[in-house]
């Protein structure tokens, strides 16, 4: 088997007001305590949860947060040193890390690629001001084409960008200058997400209070179909809802969760899949390594997957793609009703692949859901 492996670096710098991930400041975590104090032996409890996994050639490492790039290379390095030994790495092993353009050097940059990264993903979110103030993001829209700049002259093949369109006060044209701007960027992949407003985030207690208003849905449909027709153009393809690349550049690891490939997640929170079953760690780091260091296992619970759940999930899931869904997966209740939205230009159906057209992407969820229905 091969098995792909996530490793969750749980610290950030600043919790920014839209985000509920499983992440903590060091003040979290500890009074007064400073990252290398809090991480320190972070990497070790990592490495001890390493020694469950299963053996299988790697293709893929992701490193996500958090801010991984707040980490020293040489930590993040002695994972993927350990996952080379352990599992070996296929020749064309992609390995991510995610990174704030603020945190990274060019010294830093050159050090991640000597412990074998060769993919990067900086969080730009927005090109604007106001919309990272809105976000609560910290970095400089600036330093975005800096730190780009400065991965690719330290070597890295593959780079991406991350942004985020809906935002309360964003205008299509705040959008467009934003696509725009990370268009004119030494990049070859964009990730665009909508934002959703999570319960018990700070962005969510300013929308409830009245002082932010989200964007009409319209508004929103109109800034997917944008970014879609600018990258299309930029000769960024569309490979996934949310995805745009240049040939060769899609992101290997997230294709394996569509796709259902199994992989490991290390780290706090961090959740599994191997063949059909499902499992999840205990959140909190500080449980996450007392578990791990107790030589106790630090899976908070799991679930096996039934072949009807498996079923629907690779609907739910195929059909995210460009090379859409296989129709035979479908009863013939269910293809009647994916193939009612041909007439509406919503899907197309041709080859027995079901493929979803842009327009069609606006409502991926509806269709999934009544075909499932």
């Amino acid at each position: 088997m091969t098995l792909s492996f996530y490793v969750h670096i749980p610290y950030c710098i600043k919790r920014c007001g839209y985000c509920d991930f499983n992440t903590y400041t060091p003040s979290e975590l500890q009074d007064g305590a400073t990252l290398e104090i809090v991480s320190n032996d972070y990497i070790d409890a990592v490495l001890k949860e390493l020694e469950a996994a299963p053996l299988g050639q790697t293709p893929t490492i992701f490193f996500g947060g958090g801010t991984p790039s707040l980490l020293p290379a040489h930590d993040l390095g002695r994972v993927i040193a350990a996952i080379t030994a352990r599992n070996g790495l296929t020749d064309d092993c992609e390995i991510t890390l995610e990174a704030n353009p603020d945190s990274v050097t060019r010294e830093k940059l050159e050090g991640y690629l000597a412990a074998g990264f060769n993919r990067i993903s900086f969080g730009m979110q927005s090109a604007k001001p106001h919309v990272l103030a809105a976000l609560d993001r910290t970095h400089n829209p600036e330093n975005v084409k800096k730190a780009v700049d400065m991965a690719r002259a330290a070597g890295f093949t593959s780079i991406s960008v991350d942004l985020i369109y809906g935002t309360p006060g964003e205008s299509l044209d705040d959008w467009r200058e934003t696509v725009t701007s990370a268009l004119s960027l030494d990049i070859d992949h964009i990730s665009a997400y909508a934002l959703i407003v999570e319960t018990g985030t700070k962005l969510a207690a300013q929308i409830k209070r009245g002082d932010l208003t989200m964007p009409i849905d319209d508004l929103m449909a109109d800034m997917y179909l944008l970014v879609d027709s600018m990258c299309n153009e930029a000769g960024l393809n569309w490979y996934e809802l949310s995805n745009w690349s240049k040939p060769g550049h899609e992101c290997q690891h997230n294709i394996a969760y569509w796709k259902s490939a199994n992989w490991w997640g290390l780290g706090p929170g961090a959740h599994s899949h191997i063949d059909a079953k499902r499992f999840w760690n205990v959140k909190h780091p500080t449980a996450y390594k007392q578990k791990l260091f107790a030589n106790e296992s630090p899976i908070a619970d799991s679930e096996i997957l039934t072949p009807e759940q498996l079923r629907d999930e690779e609907i739910m899931l195929s059909i995210r793609m460009r090379n859409g869904l296989d129709a035979l997966l479908l009863s013939a209740d269910q293809l009647r009703k994916i193939s009612e939205y041909r007439g509406t230009g919503h899907v197309e159906i041709a080859d027995n692949r079901i493929r979803l057209t842009a327009t069609g992407r606006l409502i991926a969820d509806r269709i999934v859901r009544e075909a499932l229905g």
